[in-house]
């Protein structure tokens, strides 16, 4: 652990949830994969089954979409829904068949992206911690913490899209705060990535713990108050 401001008093945490309580990026390549396997399971995409599986197809139809709606970068779901929504018209299907093949692409790559194990340290931590502090998760992504286990632990779940923008955005720790009826000085954010966790946290007026651990995030461009190398630290600095 390293110590570079002293907290002031916490009375609520909050937690990123992709890369920070778990590694996010094998399951992610393995979700992409699946998809590969799950369209070869469509008897009607049978015609068409080799530009499903090709993963730039996608990528390509999902890059047009950002550079006509940028916006949509805050909202991951919708984001991949009008990426297969728009790959389906290209492949001649109908509106109403292009839509209905999109919607059920995305449940099947939602229930691919939350076959994750959540190791015990992190149940462990969140236990101890949530019998003291109310905790909250602010997340750009959209994993199902049900699905995964760990929805019982936060008092309030936060992800991007629907109007609300993704870290480092103000939008996700300001409703945390108002919500949980604190100032945004006594939230502690605890997140992997330089950019959306810390320079958000540190803008939003919060404090903030980098946890690193998988070296996916973006490196630090401001200071956090503190930096984990285990999550028992955290449970032994606040407990």
């Amino acid at each position: 652990m390293k110590i570079y401001r002293r907290l002031q008093p916490v009375k609520a945490i909050s937690f990123d949830l992709d890369d920070t309580l778990y590694s996010n990026y094998p399951v992610m390549m393995a979700a992409n994969q699946g998809m590969a396997a799950y369209f070869a399971t469509v008897p009607v995409l049978k015609a068409v089954l080799g530009q499903c599986q090709d993963v730039n197809f996608w990528f390509y139809h999902r890059a047009r979409l950002l550079k006509a709606q940028p916006e949509l970068k805050h909202d991951v779901t919708a984001l991949r829904i009008e990426s297969y929504y728009a790959g389906f018209l290209a492949l001649n299907f109908s509106p109403d068949e292009a839509r209905s093949q999109a919607m059920a692409a995305m449940a099947e790559f939602v229930s691919l992206r939350s076959k994750i194990e959540v190791p015990r340290a992190i149940h462990d931590m969140l236990a101890a911690l949530a019998q003291k502090y109310p905790l909250a998760a602010i997340s750009n992504g959209n994993v199902d913490t049900r699905a995964i286990g760990l929805d019982g632990y936060f008092q309030a779940i936060y992800h991007a899209g629907k109007g609300i923008r993704q870290k480092p955005a103000l939008d996700m720790f300001a409703l945390a705060c108002e919500e949980l009826a604190i100032k945004p000085g006594e939230l502690l954010h605890v997140g992997d990535c330089g950019r959306a966790d810390i320079f958000g946290a540190v803008a939003a007026g919060c404090q903030s713990a980098w946890f690193p651990a998988f070296g996916i995030g973006k490196p630090l461009t401001v200071l956090p108050d503190i930096e984990l190398t285990d999550v028992g630290e955290l449970s032994f600095l606040l407990i």
